[in-house]
Protein backbone atom coordinates (compact mmCIF):
# COMPACT_ATOMS: atom_id res chain seq x y z
CA UNK A 1 0.00 0.00 0.00
CA UNK A 2 1.27 3.07 -0.63
CA UNK A 3 1.92 5.88 1.91
CA UNK A 4 -0.23 9.26 2.20
CA UNK A 5 1.49 12.10 4.21
CA UNK A 6 0.05 15.13 4.78
CA UNK A 7 2.37 18.04 5.52
CA UNK A 8 0.65 21.54 6.57
CA UNK A 9 1.68 24.60 7.36
CA UNK A 10 0.03 27.66 8.74
CA UNK A 11 0.54 30.28 6.38
CA UNK A 12 2.76 33.54 7.86
CA UNK A 13 1.73 32.22 11.04
CA UNK A 14 2.17 35.01 13.58
CA UNK A 15 1.14 37.42 10.95
CA UNK A 16 -2.24 35.77 10.21
CA UNK A 17 -2.84 35.79 14.18
CA UNK A 18 -2.40 39.49 14.53
CA UNK A 19 -4.36 40.28 10.63
CA UNK A 20 -7.44 38.40 12.74
CA UNK A 21 -7.37 41.39 15.68
CA UNK A 22 -6.68 43.93 12.92
CA UNK A 23 -8.17 44.26 9.87
CA UNK A 24 -6.15 46.79 9.12
CA UNK A 25 -3.20 45.19 8.62
CA UNK A 26 -4.22 42.79 5.50
CA UNK A 27 -3.16 43.38 2.46
CA UNK A 28 -0.18 45.74 3.49
CA UNK A 29 3.34 44.59 4.27
CA UNK A 30 3.32 43.24 8.56
CA UNK A 31 6.73 42.71 10.31
CA UNK A 32 6.45 41.16 14.01
CA UNK A 33 9.13 41.76 16.08
CA UNK A 34 10.42 43.53 18.60
CA UNK A 35 12.16 46.99 18.97
CA UNK A 36 14.81 49.00 16.85
CA UNK A 37 17.31 46.91 17.84
CA UNK A 38 15.29 43.44 17.40
CA UNK A 39 14.98 41.25 14.85
CA UNK A 40 11.85 39.80 12.86
CA UNK A 41 10.06 36.99 13.68
CA UNK A 42 8.23 36.72 10.99
CA UNK A 43 7.11 38.88 8.09
CA UNK A 44 3.59 38.88 5.66
CA UNK A 45 4.25 38.05 1.80
CA UNK A 46 4.05 41.80 1.10
CA UNK A 47 7.02 42.47 3.21
CA UNK A 48 9.00 39.47 1.90
CA UNK A 49 8.07 41.02 -1.92
CA UNK A 50 11.18 43.82 -0.82
CA UNK A 51 13.39 41.20 0.45
CA UNK A 52 12.31 41.16 4.05
CA UNK A 53 13.21 37.66 5.60
CA UNK A 54 13.22 36.62 9.54
CA UNK A 55 15.99 37.10 11.93
CA UNK A 56 16.87 40.06 9.93
CA UNK A 57 17.24 43.21 12.08
CA UNK A 58 14.89 45.03 12.23
CA UNK A 59 16.29 48.14 11.20
CA UNK A 60 17.72 46.54 7.74
CA UNK A 61 14.04 44.97 7.29
CA UNK A 62 12.88 49.01 7.15
CA UNK A 63 15.46 50.14 5.48
CA UNK A 64 14.21 47.22 2.78
CA UNK A 65 10.71 48.34 3.31
CA UNK A 66 9.94 51.56 5.04
CA UNK A 67 5.95 51.45 4.73
CA UNK A 68 6.32 47.91 6.66
CA UNK A 69 3.65 47.96 9.98
CA UNK A 70 6.25 46.54 12.54
CA UNK A 71 3.86 44.60 15.08
CA UNK A 72 5.13 43.43 18.60
CA UNK A 73 3.63 40.05 18.91
CA UNK A 74 1.75 38.12 21.31
CA UNK A 75 3.13 34.71 21.68
CA UNK A 76 0.20 33.78 23.89
CA UNK A 77 -2.11 34.28 20.99
CA UNK A 78 0.10 32.30 18.58
CA UNK A 79 0.05 29.63 21.60
CA UNK A 80 -3.73 29.25 22.34
CA UNK A 81 -4.24 29.38 18.61
CA UNK A 82 -2.00 26.93 17.47
CA UNK A 83 -3.85 24.46 19.64
CA UNK A 84 -7.00 25.07 18.07
CA UNK A 85 -5.46 24.04 15.10
CA UNK A 86 -4.05 20.78 16.63
CA UNK A 87 -6.84 19.84 18.34
CA UNK A 88 -9.16 20.28 15.04
CA UNK A 89 -6.80 17.90 13.30
CA UNK A 90 -6.54 15.42 15.80
CA UNK A 91 -10.26 14.73 16.02
CA UNK A 92 -10.02 13.98 12.66
CA UNK A 93 -7.17 12.27 11.49
CA UNK A 94 -5.73 8.64 12.58
CA UNK A 95 -1.97 9.84 13.27
CA UNK A 96 -0.78 13.15 13.75
CA UNK A 97 2.59 14.82 14.90
CA UNK A 98 3.20 18.10 15.50
CA UNK A 99 6.22 19.25 13.86
CA UNK A 100 6.39 22.90 15.41
CA UNK A 101 4.30 25.85 16.46
CA UNK A 102 3.02 26.58 12.60
CA UNK A 103 3.08 23.10 11.23
CA UNK A 104 1.76 19.20 11.45
CA UNK A 105 2.52 16.24 9.94
CA UNK A 106 -0.67 13.40 9.16
CA UNK A 107 -0.15 9.81 8.18
CA UNK A 108 -3.68 9.03 6.31
CA UNK A 109 -2.48 5.91 4.39
CA UNK A 110 -5.69 3.48 3.63
CA UNK A 111 -7.70 7.07 3.32
CA UNK A 112 -8.23 5.93 -0.35
CA UNK A 113 -10.25 2.75 0.54
CA UNK A 114 -13.00 4.99 2.05
CA UNK A 115 -12.56 8.65 0.80
CA UNK A 116 -10.21 10.31 -1.58
CA UNK A 117 -6.74 11.16 0.38
CA UNK A 118 -6.63 14.33 -1.14
CA UNK A 119 -10.09 15.75 -1.25
CA UNK A 120 -10.20 14.26 2.95
CA UNK A 121 -6.95 16.72 3.52
CA UNK A 122 -8.71 19.23 1.87
CA UNK A 123 -11.85 19.48 3.38
CA UNK A 124 -9.68 19.59 6.96
CA UNK A 125 -7.72 22.49 5.84
CA UNK A 126 -11.13 24.11 5.23
CA UNK A 127 -12.34 23.32 8.24
CA UNK A 128 -9.28 24.21 10.05
CA UNK A 129 -9.88 28.10 8.38
CA UNK A 130 -13.34 27.74 9.13
CA UNK A 131 -12.33 26.99 12.75
CA UNK A 132 -9.96 29.43 13.44
CA UNK A 133 -9.98 32.14 10.27
CA UNK A 134 -5.71 31.08 9.42
CA UNK A 135 -4.85 30.32 6.02
CA UNK A 136 -3.19 27.19 5.57
CA UNK A 137 -1.16 25.41 3.03
CA UNK A 138 -0.30 21.55 2.44
CA UNK A 139 1.22 18.66 0.48
CA UNK A 140 0.47 15.44 -0.21
CA UNK A 141 2.88 12.95 -1.09
CA UNK A 142 4.51 9.29 -0.07
CA UNK A 143 6.89 10.61 2.49
CA UNK A 144 7.17 13.68 5.04
CA UNK A 145 10.57 14.98 3.10
CA UNK A 146 8.61 15.67 -0.51
CA UNK A 147 5.07 16.31 1.58
CA UNK A 148 7.26 19.20 3.29
CA UNK A 149 8.85 20.16 -0.02
CA UNK A 150 5.46 20.13 -1.69
CA UNK A 151 4.02 22.59 0.98
CA UNK A 152 6.98 24.64 0.43
CA UNK A 153 6.05 24.87 -3.10
CA UNK A 154 2.59 25.32 -2.55
CA UNK A 155 2.68 28.16 -0.32
CA UNK A 156 0.53 30.84 -0.28
CA UNK A 157 -2.98 29.11 0.69
CA UNK A 158 -1.89 26.43 -2.03
CA UNK A 159 -2.55 22.40 -2.56
CA UNK A 160 -0.48 20.25 -4.07
CA UNK A 161 -0.57 16.30 -4.53
CA UNK A 162 2.26 14.40 -5.25
CA UNK A 163 2.26 10.69 -6.41
CA UNK A 164 4.93 8.27 -5.90
CA UNK A 165 5.69 8.43 -10.18
CA UNK A 166 5.47 12.03 -9.86
CA UNK A 167 8.43 12.80 -6.77
CA UNK A 168 11.33 12.38 -8.68
CA UNK A 169 10.03 14.94 -11.50
CA UNK A 170 8.65 17.38 -9.07
CA UNK A 171 11.76 16.80 -7.34
CA UNK A 172 14.64 17.50 -9.97
CA UNK A 173 14.27 21.33 -10.67
CA UNK A 174 14.49 22.31 -7.12
CA UNK A 175 17.04 24.07 -5.75
CA UNK A 176 19.03 22.07 -2.91
CA UNK A 177 17.97 24.76 -0.73
CA UNK A 178 14.50 23.24 -0.63
CA UNK A 179 15.92 19.98 1.00
CA UNK A 180 15.01 19.87 4.81
CA UNK A 181 17.84 19.66 7.60
CA UNK A 182 20.48 21.06 4.29
CA UNK A 183 22.17 23.92 6.19
CA UNK A 184 23.67 27.44 4.71
CA UNK A 185 27.30 25.33 4.75
CA UNK A 186 26.52 22.57 3.15
CA UNK A 187 24.77 24.60 0.29
CA UNK A 188 27.81 26.40 -0.03
CA UNK A 189 29.99 23.64 0.24
CA UNK A 190 27.59 21.92 -2.53
CA UNK A 191 27.13 25.09 -4.38
CA UNK A 192 31.37 25.39 -4.80
CA UNK A 193 31.24 22.50 -6.88
CA UNK A 194 28.25 22.99 -9.15
CA UNK A 195 25.57 21.05 -7.70
CA UNK A 196 22.83 23.67 -7.21
CA UNK A 197 19.32 21.42 -8.39
CA UNK A 198 18.07 18.26 -6.63
CA UNK A 199 18.89 16.83 -9.29
CA UNK A 200 22.53 16.91 -9.41
CA UNK A 201 22.51 15.78 -5.87
CA UNK A 202 20.53 13.10 -6.76
CA UNK A 203 22.71 11.92 -9.31
CA UNK A 204 25.57 11.95 -7.81
CA UNK A 205 27.32 8.64 -6.20
CA UNK A 206 26.39 8.42 -2.36
CA UNK A 207 29.76 7.30 -0.98
CA UNK A 208 31.32 10.52 -2.87
CA UNK A 209 28.70 12.68 -0.88
CA UNK A 210 29.62 10.89 2.72
CA UNK A 211 33.06 11.52 2.34
CA UNK A 212 32.49 15.69 1.47
CA UNK A 213 29.90 15.90 4.25
CA UNK A 214 29.61 13.39 6.83
CA UNK A 215 27.35 10.98 7.98
CA UNK A 216 24.53 13.12 7.16
CA UNK A 217 25.37 12.77 3.49
CA UNK A 218 23.52 9.80 3.09
CA UNK A 219 20.38 11.78 4.30
CA UNK A 220 20.70 14.23 2.13
CA UNK A 221 20.91 11.96 -1.01
CA UNK A 222 18.29 9.83 0.02
CA UNK A 223 16.20 13.49 0.47
CA UNK A 224 16.89 14.62 -2.98
CA UNK A 225 15.93 11.34 -4.09
CA UNK A 226 12.84 11.19 -2.15
CA UNK A 227 13.79 8.16 0.18
CA UNK A 228 12.12 8.78 3.21
CA UNK A 229 10.64 5.88 5.49
CA UNK A 230 10.43 7.76 8.79
CA UNK A 231 6.77 7.29 10.14
CA UNK A 232 4.80 10.10 11.75
CA UNK A 233 4.92 9.58 15.35
CA UNK A 234 1.66 10.77 17.67
CA UNK A 235 2.79 13.97 18.87
CA UNK A 236 1.51 14.31 22.73
CA UNK A 237 1.68 17.03 24.98
CA UNK A 238 3.45 15.26 27.80
CA UNK A 239 7.40 14.77 26.50
CA UNK A 240 9.43 16.93 28.88
CA UNK A 241 13.66 16.72 29.72
CA UNK A 242 14.64 17.36 33.03
CA UNK A 243 17.69 17.29 35.22
CA UNK A 244 17.84 17.05 39.19
CA UNK A 245 21.43 17.20 41.75
CA UNK A 246 21.23 15.61 44.84
CA UNK A 247 23.37 17.49 47.40
CA UNK A 248 26.28 15.41 49.37
CA UNK A 249 24.94 17.61 52.60
CA UNK A 250 22.18 19.67 52.68
CA UNK A 251 22.22 22.86 52.15
CA UNK A 252 21.42 26.58 52.56
CA UNK A 253 23.96 28.83 50.27
CA UNK A 254 21.71 30.45 48.11
CA UNK A 255 25.25 31.54 46.06
CA UNK A 256 25.59 28.07 45.11
CA UNK A 257 21.57 27.20 44.83
CA UNK A 258 21.39 29.49 41.92
CA UNK A 259 25.17 28.78 40.39
CA UNK A 260 23.65 25.54 39.93
CA UNK A 261 19.94 26.18 38.89
CA UNK A 262 21.32 28.13 36.40
CA UNK A 263 23.89 25.82 35.31
CA UNK A 264 21.06 23.56 35.39
CA UNK A 265 18.73 25.33 32.90
CA UNK A 266 21.77 25.89 30.31
CA UNK A 267 22.10 22.08 30.11
CA UNK A 268 18.64 21.32 29.47
CA UNK A 269 18.03 24.76 26.82
CA UNK A 270 20.55 23.32 24.97
CA UNK A 271 19.47 20.22 24.93
CA UNK A 272 16.07 21.83 23.40
CA UNK A 273 17.77 23.63 20.59
CA UNK A 274 20.14 20.72 20.10
CA UNK A 275 16.83 18.33 19.73
CA UNK A 276 14.87 21.00 18.40
CA UNK A 277 12.55 21.53 20.76
CA UNK A 278 10.62 24.55 22.23
CA UNK A 279 9.15 24.72 25.86
CA UNK A 280 5.75 26.45 27.30
CA UNK A 281 6.04 25.02 30.70
CA UNK A 282 8.61 25.37 33.63
CA UNK A 283 8.55 23.52 36.37
CA UNK A 284 11.01 23.29 39.36
CA UNK A 285 10.99 20.94 42.18
CA UNK A 286 12.64 21.56 45.87
CA UNK A 287 12.81 18.36 48.46
CA UNK A 288 13.88 19.96 52.05
CA UNK A 289 16.34 17.94 54.42
CA UNK A 290 13.10 16.43 56.26
CA UNK A 291 12.31 14.80 52.73
CA UNK A 292 9.54 17.41 51.89
CA UNK A 293 8.92 17.80 48.46
CA UNK A 294 7.24 21.10 46.66
CA UNK A 295 6.97 21.72 43.44
CA UNK A 296 5.57 25.04 41.35
CA UNK A 297 5.20 25.71 37.71
CA UNK A 298 4.53 28.37 35.18
CA UNK A 299 3.72 28.64 31.65
CA UNK A 300 5.26 30.84 29.48
CA UNK A 301 5.72 31.37 25.81
CA UNK A 302 7.29 28.92 23.61
CA UNK A 303 10.80 29.59 23.85
CA UNK A 304 14.66 27.38 24.02
CA UNK A 305 16.26 30.84 24.87
CA UNK A 306 18.52 30.19 28.53
CA UNK A 307 17.80 33.54 30.05
CA UNK A 308 13.94 33.53 29.41
CA UNK A 309 14.02 30.35 31.00
CA UNK A 310 16.44 31.43 33.76
CA UNK A 311 14.32 34.37 35.02
CA UNK A 312 11.59 32.32 34.91
CA UNK A 313 13.09 29.20 36.68
CA UNK A 314 14.43 31.27 39.50
CA UNK A 315 11.05 33.22 39.47
CA UNK A 316 9.76 29.92 40.37
CA UNK A 317 12.78 29.65 43.46
CA UNK A 318 11.94 32.74 45.04
CA UNK A 319 8.33 32.07 45.29
CA UNK A 320 9.15 28.76 46.53
CA UNK A 321 12.06 28.65 48.65
CA UNK A 322 10.42 29.94 52.11
CA UNK A 323 11.38 27.97 54.58
CA UNK A 324 14.63 28.67 55.20
CA UNK A 325 15.23 25.21 55.46
CA UNK A 326 18.53 23.76 54.33
CA UNK A 327 17.60 21.71 50.84
CA UNK A 328 18.51 17.98 49.90
CA UNK A 329 17.87 18.38 46.38
CA UNK A 330 16.75 20.76 43.24
CA UNK A 331 15.03 19.70 40.45
CA UNK A 332 14.13 21.45 36.88
CA UNK A 333 11.73 20.10 34.13
CA UNK A 334 10.49 21.51 30.71
CA UNK A 335 7.34 20.36 29.59
CA UNK A 336 4.75 20.75 27.03
CA UNK A 337 7.54 20.41 24.12
CA UNK A 338 6.20 20.80 20.87
CA UNK A 339 9.25 20.86 17.83
CA UNK A 340 10.57 24.29 16.57
CA UNK A 341 13.69 25.60 15.83
CA UNK A 342 13.52 29.09 17.35
CA UNK A 343 15.98 29.59 19.88
CA UNK A 344 15.18 33.09 21.72
CA UNK A 345 12.11 34.89 22.28
CA UNK A 346 12.66 36.93 18.77
CA UNK A 347 10.21 39.67 20.08
CA UNK A 348 12.65 41.11 22.72
CA UNK A 349 16.34 40.27 21.69
CA UNK A 350 18.59 41.51 19.69
CA UNK A 351 20.57 40.30 16.69
CA UNK A 352 23.68 40.23 18.95
CA UNK A 353 21.47 38.17 21.20
CA UNK A 354 21.09 35.68 18.08
CA UNK A 355 24.52 35.59 17.24
CA UNK A 356 25.90 34.78 20.78
CA UNK A 357 23.49 32.23 21.17
CA UNK A 358 24.58 30.21 17.59
CA UNK A 359 28.13 30.97 18.73
CA UNK A 360 28.07 29.89 21.70
CA UNK A 361 26.20 26.48 20.51
CA UNK A 362 28.71 25.85 17.85
CA UNK A 363 31.17 25.86 20.86
CA UNK A 364 28.73 23.75 22.52
CA UNK A 365 28.50 21.21 19.34
CA UNK A 366 32.31 20.83 19.23
CA UNK A 367 34.26 20.99 22.75
CA UNK A 368 30.80 19.90 25.20
CA UNK A 369 28.07 21.33 26.87
CA UNK A 370 29.77 22.49 29.65
CA UNK A 371 32.34 24.37 27.93
CA UNK A 372 30.61 27.36 27.79
CA UNK A 373 28.30 28.96 29.65
CA UNK A 374 27.16 31.80 32.27
CA UNK A 375 29.68 32.25 34.88
CA UNK A 376 27.47 31.69 37.58
CA UNK A 377 26.20 28.32 36.31
CA UNK A 378 29.39 27.28 34.62
CA UNK A 379 31.35 27.20 37.77
CA UNK A 380 28.80 25.66 39.74
CA UNK A 381 27.70 23.36 37.25
CA UNK A 382 26.15 20.04 38.83
CA UNK A 383 28.34 16.84 38.63
CA UNK A 384 26.12 14.62 39.77
CA UNK A 385 22.53 14.24 38.88
CA UNK A 386 19.90 11.68 39.63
Amino acid sequence: MERAIVHMDLDTFFVSCERLNNDKLKGIPVIVGGGERGVVASCSYEARFYGVRSAMPIKMALRLCPEARVVKGDMEMYSRLSQTVTHVIEEKAPVVKKASIDEHYLDISGMDKFFGAYKWTEELSQSITHHTGLPISFALSVNKTVAKIGTGEAKPTGRKEIRQEMVKPFLSPLSIKKIPMLGDTTFQLLSRIGIRQIYTLAEMPVEVLQQMIGKNGIDIWKKANGIDHSPVEPYTERKSISTEHTFGQDTIDMAKLRGLITGMVEKLAYQLRSEQWLTCTVVLKIRYSNFDTETRQCRIPYTSADHTLSRSVMELFDKLYNRRMRIRLVGVRFTNLVRGSLQINLFEDTQEMVSLYQAMDRIKNRFGYDKVGKASGFRLSPKKEK
